[in-house]
């Protein structure tokens, strides 16, 4: 399967699982940081099951992806060192594990958090591209409600 499939499989799995969540993007020198976070329970359980990811109204999940800005052309995705950590307006600190998922081109890392009811956590995201000599800050906000 052709990287632009591999895209946009991706990008389509992330809408239909995950209706009314954007997904965000932030620009660096070079390369597009893309970054979204959701409730796990959005996830279908069998993409949950496949990834070994917890689905619990309880529980988030943050999605990266760094793509390489390639003249002509979508780009290509790149592998990086990811971290992340998020605060909510209670000062509480969360810190993310990330893990790298890759699918045929395609290279990602995700990590999972508890969230409560009605809780706006702010993330900072810290990339260093594969082959990059310093660290890039990606900034989200999300809120989070659970039914």
């Amino acid at each position: 399967m052709s990287f632009m499939k591999y895209v946009a499989t991706f990008f389509t799995l992330m809408l239909i699982a995950f209706p009314g969540w954007a997904e965000n993007s932030t620009t660096i020198p070079g390369f597009t940081i893309h970054h979204n976070a959701i409730p796990s329970a959005s996830l279908e359980p069998s993409i949950a099951m496949q990834y070994g990811i917890q689905r619990s109204k309880y529980r988030g999940m943050l999605n990266v992806s760094i793509i390489k800005s390639v003249d002509g052309t979508i780009g290509e995705p790149s592998e990086a060192v990811v971290m992340a950590k998020a605060n909510n307006i209670r000062g509480q600190l969360i810190s993310i594990p990330m893990r790298k998922i890759t699918e045929g081109p395609a290279v990602y890392y995700i990590g999972e958090f508890r969230i409560a009811d009605q809780e706006t956590l702010n993330f900072e995201i810290q990339v260093q591209p594969r082959g990059e000599t310093r660290f890039y800050t990606a900034k989200l906000s999300q809120d989070f409600f659970i039914d």
